[in-house]
């Protein structure tokens, strides 16, 4: 039956109502979805480095090697990157996944202050720079931070990456484990650590239970001071001078004394270490997107 003027202009004026009203609230639909999506936070490099440092005891420290190597903290993150060494490769890396700034346990510039005149003129740091410039990606070390914070976080995740944190060491560097021979140790250190090649002076069937870690390249007089003070059946580390630890390792042996040596090699051993940096940071900065990119060995066995 064909609506009467009348009725033809109600249903008229109820249909543009309605569709008034549809209209206004996908319009405000839209808005908020813009208001959320823009509420998003954003960081500078300076908020991410304060959001750090807030958890470190002492913090920050009138002296330290944890500077700026690029770039500045004015910078927006889009993306961070978690590494021991900002390498050519990582820097390459972290520019292709949008990542604009990398937080590296271990010097840029090839010395422990990241002297850019250490050697001069020099050629590679200059390319460098350039390259880091170019890809506007700011660097910044993280190393006497990240040893200071309570646990280590280099030894907690070196620790959780060999599967050894329910040993629940006692004493600093020193903890027990079920025992092993020497060899099985060394083999259980590759397949965790995702290492290669590990380097050992000792007999490979000794048993080894009393255990002393120490990553990275503390230096010769720590190492062999933990060895007199604790006496490990072994001792592990990043890397060490071989004309000092390891020769003191292997007339030890000759005369005596118990404790063996396992060299892991400097950056694979406190790999894991930044890679829980990027495992405990996120959840402080949900909104960015933060990566750990393996650095890995720089050397080839022949």
């Amino acid at each position: 039956m064909p609506f009467q003027p009348n009725e033809r202009r109600k249903f008229i004026s109820q249909m543009l109502k309605a569709s008034l009203a549809s209209a206004f609230v996908l319009s405000a639909g839209e808005t908020n979805a813009r208001q959320l999506f823009s509420s998003k936070r954003s960081y500078t490099v300076g908020d991410v480095m304060d959001i750090l440092l807030k958890e470190i005891p002492g913090a920050p420290f009138k002296q330290t090697v944890d500077t700026l190597k690029s770039g500045n903290r004015d910078m927006t993150v889009t993306g961070i990157v978690t590494t021991m060494f900002a390498t050519v490769d990582i820097i390459e890396q972290a520019s292709l996944l949008g990542a604009n700034f990398i937080i590296a346990h271990e010097p840029t510039f090839y010395n422990h202050e990241d002297n850019p005149a250490w050697v001069s003129p020099n050629q590679i740091v200059r390319q460098k720079q350039d390259l880091l410039a170019e890809k506007k990606i700011t660097v910044w070390r993280l190393h006497d931070y990240w040893h200071t914070i309570v646990p280590d976080g280099i030894r907690y995740g070196v620790l959780k990456q060999a599967g050894w944190l329910s040993y629940s060491p006692k004493v600093d560097f020193v903890f027990k484990i079920p025992p092993l021979s020497l060899a099985n140790l060394a083999a259980h250190l590759k397949k965790q650590l995702n290492i290669a090649h590990v380097r050992v002076v000792g007999n490979l069937q000794q048993s080894c239970e009393r255990i002393g870690l120490i990553p990275g390249a503390a230096g010769s007089q720590e190492q062999v001071s933990l060895i007199e003070r604790e006496k490990p059946d072994v001792l592990i580390v990043g890397e060490t001078r071989e004309w000092e630890t390891v020769e003191y390792i292997r007339d030890g042996l000759k005369l005596g004394a118990a404790t063996s040596l396992i060299v892991l090699g400097h950056s694979v051993s406190e790999e894991p270490g930044m890679e829980w940096l990027a495992e405990w940071l996120q959840p402080k900065i949900k909104e960015v997107k933060i990566q750990h990119l393996v650095a890995g060995s720089p050397f080839t066995w022949v």
